[in-house]
């Protein structure tokens, strides 16, 4: 799992996508974090995508970097702890100032369970890494 929070990391961006009724949902993302072993991603109480996940756990996420591209599908699992929640905008500073902790506050962060990761490349064979 490493390897694919590394490949995470320095894409920078990622695309999630999620489903509402039966239309695809695709937007970008930034948050990728490792916390108790675990590969998280953040994002805020009250959004759409929050809903979707809400209604369909089941996620699909796309980066590209170089000459490779991750594709990650898995199903999300909300943890409402606020060690989960503080450590998330502990590794993202920068969102502290849009989103609070607690069960007052509007930052939500799933870890990812049941994952596959596959990084695929034109010049090397897919690996492919479940966790």
């Amino acid at each position: 799992m490493e390897r694919i929070y590394q490949f995470l990391k320095e894409a920078g961006t990622y695309y999630l996508a999620t489903e509402e009724g039966d239309q695809p949902r695709v937007r970008p993302f930034g948050t990728a974090h490792l916390f108790e072993g675990k590969l998280y991603i953040q994002t805020g109480k009250g959004k759409n995508v929050q809903r979707q996940i809400a209604e369909n756990p089941k996620i699909e996420l796309c980066a590209m970097k170089g000459d490779e591209w991750l594709r990650v599908s898995g199903t999300l699992v909300a943890d409402d702890r606020v060690e989960a929640q503080e450590s998330m905008l502990d590794a993202y500073p920068s969102l502290r100032a849009m989103y609070k902790t607690g069960a007052n506050g509007n930052t939500a962060v799933y870890y990812i369970k049941d994952g596959e990761a596959t990084i695929s490349s034109f010049s090397h064979p897919p690996v492919t890494v479940r966790f």
